[in-house]
């Protein structure tokens, strides 16, 4: 059998960043997230077949899964939102880069947040 030649891999002259940093207080929804986030998809699946099959947006079968879904889906923004903000000022003593993105995260989540406020102002005023 043949011996291969390798090459020894270069050691970096500064130690990589960790992988995580552990969470100083617990999320606000904790496992909730997940199973909240499941029915903010079937609401959401629903009231778009409902209304590609050519139901108009002020018909029952579109307009309640959809506030429910924009409802749940305002709580669970706020609670990543918080998550992700929480996270950015963790990182930034420990990679810059990384707790930057954090902070777009946030400010996206935001974005979602208030993007929900106005489906559901459209909603109710339809």
């Amino acid at each position: 059998m043949k011996e291969l030649d390798r090459q020894e891999r270069r050691q970096s002259s500064k130690p990589e960043p960790p992988q995580r940093v552990p969470e100083t207080s617990p999320p606000l929804l904790g496992d909730w997230f997940i199973y909240l986030s499941v029915v903010v998809l079937i609401c959401g699946v629903i009231a778009i077949t409902a209304w590609e099959f050519g139901n108009p947006i002020d018909s029952a079968v579109v307009r309640f899964p959809a506030l429910i879904a924009a409802g749940l889906l305002i709580i669970l923004s706020a609670d990543a939102a918080l998550r992700s903000w929480r996270s950015a000022w963790a990182w930034l003593p420990i990679d810059l880069p990384r707790g930057l993105a954090r902070f777009v995260w946030a400010a996206v989540l935001v974005g979602v947040l208030c993007a929900c406020v106005g489906l559901i102002w459209f909603l109710v005023s339809q």
